[in-house]
C-alpha cells in the first residue's frame, strides 16, 4: 500500500510513525511533514489545504489511501476532492466536518440525536452573549464557533474576560460548564461500523495545576486507570452510534476520526465537543499502545470495510506524553531557536524545522512531544520525563505534572 499523510504537526509525526511501522506500507509520503516525519516518509511541498492541489499529488504519486491529519484541510473540503479522483481518503466531507468546524452545528446534531451533553446558547452579539453568561453563571464557558486551533476556548470564572472573548469571536457558544474529569475517546468509522480506541486525557491549560490559558494541549496520558467500567460501551451507545445516525439521516455521513471530547460528571458522561480528526496529542499515547498495524485500519474506515476488520490489539502497558513549548507560548512563541537532542527515539516533532546548516530549529509554539511507554503509568511517565529532560531548547517550559494525578489516584469524579 501507497500512503499520503497530510500534515505536519506532531499528531502527523505520530501518525506517519504508526503507518510506517504497518508492513503492508510499502512507500509513505507525507505533505509538507517536518524533520522528524522526514525519518520515516518521503516529503513533498503541497498547501494541505488545497483540495485541487492534495488531490493532484494523490494521483501523480499513485497512493492507495490518503490519511489527512488536521482539521483545516478537512473542513476546507480536501477528502471530498481526493475521493473525487476515486482514491479512498481517510477523513470526513467537508459537510460532516462541520461537526467540529462550527461548534454551534455540533450542538444542533448532538441535540436532534440526544446526547448527552451541557445546555447552550449560540451567541452573536454582547447582548446575547451577556444573557447566556448570566444564566449559567461561573465558571464561563465560550466558545468561538469556528476552527481556532484548539485555542477558541476561555473557561473563567471573570465575567468580563468571558464576555471580551464572545466580543473578539463574534459568533460564540456559550455553555453551562461541565463539572468532573475529562476524556478524550478516539472512534474510527466509515460512517456505520465503528471502532473506540483506547480513552486518553489531555492537559489544556499551559501550567501545572491547570493554570494558565488555555493551549493546543501540553501533554497526554493513557490508558485511565480511574475510568469507571463500561464507559466506552456508554458512550459507543448514548454519543456515537446516535451521531452517525442523525449525520447519515442528513445525508451526510460522517467517515473517518470522530474525536469524543467528554466531562465525567456526577450524572454521567456528558459531550463537551466532536473533532473530525485525531487530537493533538492524544494521539501520540494512543498510537504508541496501538498493536494492530494503523494502515489497514484507517484504509478499512476510507473504504467501507470497517465492520469485516479484525477486533483491535492493544499493547500492555501505559503512554505518557509530553510537551515542550517554546518561549512565550502560548501568547507569542518564539522561533528560531536551535534545539539539540531531539532525534532520539520517542521525541515527536511538532514544530521543527531544517536551517539551511542543517541544525535543527524551532518554528511553532508546541515544539516537541516527549513520548514513552512503560509497564505501568509510573513507568512511562518517569520515561517521558527523562526524554524531556535530554532536550536543550532555548526558553522552552513544559508542565511538570503529566499524570501525576493519575498516578498518584488523586482524580474523583463527582457525586
Amino acid at each position: 500500500m501507497r500512503v499520503l499523510l497530510l500534515g505536519g504537526g506532531g499528531r502527523e509525526h505520530a501518525l506517519a510513525l504508526g503507518l510506517a511501522g504497518d508492513p503492508s506500507v510499502e512507500q509513505l509520503i507525507a505533505a509538507p511533514g517536518n524533520p522528524g516525519i522526514a525519518s520515516v516518509a518521503e516529503l513533498r511541498a503541497v498547501d494541505p489545504c488545497d483540495p485541487a492541489a492534495v488531490a493532484a499529488l494523490a494521483v501523480e504519486t499513485g497512493v492507495d489511501l490518503v490519511v489527512i491529519g488536521p482539521e483545516a484541510p478537512l473542513v476546507a473540503g480536501v477528502a471530498d476532492a481526493v475521493r473525487a479522483k476515486g482514491i479512498p481518503a481517510f477523513g470526513p466531507s467537508a459537510e460532516a466536518a462541520r461537526l467540529e468546524g462550527s461548534k454551534a452545528f455540533a450542538k444542533d446534531v448532538m441535540t436532534a440525536a440526544g446526547v448527552p451533553t451541557a445546555r447552550a446558547y449560540t451567541c452573536t452579539d454582547a447582548e446575547s452573549a451577556a444573557r447566556a453568561l448570566d444564566e449559567f453563571g461561573a465558571p464561563y464557558v465560550v466558545k468561538n464557533d469556528g476552527l481556532a486551533a484548539g485555542k477558541g476556548v476561555v473557561v473563567t470564572n471573570d465575567r468580563a474576560a468571558a464576555l471580551r472573548h464572545a466580543e473578539e469571536c463574534g459568533r460564540v457558544v456559550v455553555e453551562e460548564y461541565l463539572a468532573g474529569p475529562e476524556v478524550s475517546l478516539f472512534v474510527v468509522t466509515d460512517g456505520e461500523a465503528a471502532v473506540p480506541l483506547l480513552p486518553a486525557q489531555d492537559f489544556k491549560r499551559v501550567g501545572d495545576g491547570d493554570t494558565g490559558p488555555n493551549t493546543g494541549g501540553m501533554g497526554a496520558y493513557a490508558p485511565l486507570p480511574w475510568a469507571p467500567a463500561g464507559l466506552v460501551d456508554e458512550v459507543m451507545r448514548d454519543v456515537v452510534h446516535p451521531t452517525l445516525a442523525e449525520m447519515a439521516r442528513r445525508g451526510t455521513p460522517f467517515a473517518g476520526l470522530l474525536y469524543v471530547g467528554l466531562a465525567i460528571t456526577a450524572d454521567g458522561p456528558r459531550v463537551i465537543e466532536f473533532n473530525a480528526r485525531f487530537g493533538d496529542p492524544e494521539t501520540q499515547v494512543v498510537l504508541a499502545l496501538l498493536e494492530t498495524p494503523l494502515a489497514g485500519l484507517l484504509h478499512a474506515a476510507a473504504t467501507g470495510t470497517l465492520a469485516g476488520h479484525p477486533p483491535l490489539r492493544w499493547r500492555d502497558g501505559a503512554a505518557v506524553t509530553v510537551v515542550v513549548a517554546a518561549e512565550g507560548y502560548p501568547a507569542a512563541p518564539r522561533s528560531g531557536d536551535v534545539i539539540t537532542g531531539a532525534e532520539v527515539p520517542g521525541v515527536i516533532h511538532a514544530g521543527t524545522r531544517r536551517a539551511d546548516d542543517g541544525a535543527l530549529l524551532s518554528s511553532g509554539g508546541r515544539v516537541l512531544c516527549a513520548t514513552a511507554t512503560g509497564a505501568d503509568l509510573a513507568a512511562a511517565r518517569d520515561a517521558a520525563y527523562a526524554l524531556v529532560a535530554g532536550v536543550e531548547l532555548a526558553g522552552s517550559h513544559h508542565r511538570t505534572d503529566i499524570a501525576a494525578a493519575a498516578v498518584e489516584g488523586r482524580i474523583t469524579i463527582p457525586g
